[in-house]
């Protein structure tokens, strides 16, 4: 089993359709199939082998796919980073992850380039666009047409990706993702999709992430789609390609969505080809939801993963979606909501979401005491707090480390934000809780408000206040201009400032 067989299969069903737009570039499936095949020979001629870890730390181009499948193809592991970390960041990845290569843009070097130095373990290095520095091949020359790429046998059990989580409390951990547990959860998601032939698949999402890795190219390519690649979001541009397009399918976050739904608002669509879209990465609010499915004349399954298990566990199936849920495991995984006993807790109440299924990780490198306390169990624990209802829909609560204790009252801040995206002149809220010296914690909420719109902080707190209990409702409201988000459109609670 290899990950790369994916592409391999689709050239060897339908060698000339189209599998991958990037501007005025195409390429079909078996262009592609053959171009990844001449990366994996000219990596291998600058040394790398089974095994050895590689750093790709790209924006989304062709040469990422290529760099993507070809490590998978000749038995190395990749490890993604993205392109703007800077070298604080950096430093911990590339010495925990004890890679020897690294493939980079040579927009992106700045930050790399010191620490690369630093470790002169990683000696195999190329880089994509512009001049090459000293060191360095360039990618586009490694290419190796004249020969067979070096391709290796490789087990599902085999590593083939390691990505760290983004870190939310200390160092962030690597982890270890195999070609089966990728595999597996491309299969599990792929029984949901209702693609069709000549499905344009809008690619926007951050490559280096596994949201985007599973979706935008890995499934895209097991299916025979076309992928059309975005070097970054822009909702004029993405809108274009819906409006011109003959068939479409989109994966977001819920930051995109809720973008292309205020420009959808401004300049209503001519046409929309959209067929369906998919929404992860975060909660998705509810009136979000329900704006874009009637901006675009589509619906939205909302799903739900982390990068532990491969990306999607768990998600909305065809025909059967439920606003706010993020419905039910998908095909081959497991789930139950427990106590901090690891017991099951009743319908209807919250609990921590754990999950087994044919995309779990192999573990954290480095880290045994960590994995053994994720994998408790035999069951990965996701931190997430969650409940399900009677027809079985699983509904995320809100992180288990966001959680308010406000004067011994539990508050989840993603029912609050909610009732304020609710809010005619809201465009966006994130809730969290503040110290305070009699209650523990307040409740306290940042707000983006709408361009053209106006409020005031006691006419959001008394519309919360109407709609939810007293001790929810935010006592503290913080206008910002924007929110801090993470380079897949999470928004970052640690990094807010409420100011005084």
């Amino acid at each position: 089993m290899n990950l790369s067989d994916f592409v391999t299969d689709a050239a060897l069903r339908a060698p000339d359709d189209p599998a991958l737009l990037f501007g005025e570039t195409s390429f079909s499936f078996g262009e592609l199939d053959r171009e990844i095949d001449a990366l994996t020979g000219g990596l291998a001629r600058l040394g790398l082998t089974v095994g050895d870890r590689c750093v790709v730390m790209m924006p989304n181009s062709p040469g990422f796919i290529m760099a993507y499948y070809a490590l998978a193809r000749m038995g190395a592991v990749t490890v993604p980073v993205n392109p703007v970390y800077r070298r604080g960041e950096l430093e911990h990845i590339f010495s925990d992850s004890g890679a020897r290569g690294f493939i980079g843009h040579a927009d992106f070097l700045d930050e790399p380039a010191p620490v690369i130095a630093s470790l002169p373990e990683m000696s195999i290095l190329a880089v994509e666009g512009g001049s090459a520095p000293d060191g360095f091949a360039r990618l586009d020359e490694l290419f190796d047409r004249g020969r067979e790429g070096a391709t290796a046998r490789t087990d599902a059990g085999d590593p083939c990706s390691i990505i760290y989580t983004s870190g939310t409390t200390g160092l962030p951990k690597g982890a270890v993702l195999t070609h089966g547990s990728l595999s597996g959860d491309v299969r599990s998601v792929a029984g949901l999709r209702t693609h069709q032939p000549g499905d344009v698949v809008i690619g926007v999402l951050p490559l280096f992430h596994i949201y985007g890795q599973i979706h935008v190219v890995n499934l895209s390519m097991m299916s025979g789609l076309t992928v059309m690649l975005f070097d970054r979001f822009d909702p004029d541009r993405v809108i274009e390609a819906i409006e011109r397009e003959k068939s479409t399918v989109l994966y977001a976050v819920p930051t995109m969505i809720n973008r292309l739904v205020e420009v959808a608002s401004q300049r209503p669509l001519e046409r929309s080809s959209l067929r369906f879209c998919v929404s992860g990465g975060a909660s998705l609010p509810v009136e979000v939801l329900k704006r874009f499915e009637e901006a675009f004349g589509t619906w939205i399954m909302e799903g739900y993963g982390l990068t532990e298990c491969s990306s999607t566990c768990l998600e909305n199936w065809p025909g059967q979606t439920r606003a706010g849920s993020i419905g039910f495991p998908t095909p081959g995984f497991e789930v139950r909501i427990v106590d901090e006993e690891d017991r099951d807790v009743p319908q209807g109440e919250v609990g921590e979401l754990v999950v087994r299924g044919p995309g779990v990780m192999k573990e954290y490198l480095n880290q045994p005491e960590a994995t053994e306390k994720a994998l408790s169990g035999g069951w990965l624990h996701t931190g997430d707090l969650a409940s399900r209802d009677e027809d079985g829909y699983v509904f995320i609560v809100d992180r288990k480390k966001d959680l308010i204790i406000r004067g011994g009252y539990n508050v989840y801040p993603r029912e609050v934000e909610e009732v304020l995206y609710s809010h005619p002149a809201v465009l966006e809220a994130a809730v969290l809780g503040i110290p305070h010296p009699d209650l523990g914690e307040e409740v306290a909420t940042a707000v983006v408000l709408k361009p053209g719109e106006g409020a005031t902080a006691e006419e959001l707190r008394s519309f919360v206040k109407e709609r939810i209990a007293p001790y929810k409702y935010p006592r503290v409201i913080a206008f910002v201009d924007e929110l801090p988000k993470s380079s897949t459109g999470k928004i970052l609670k640690r990094e807010i400032d409420l100011g005084d």
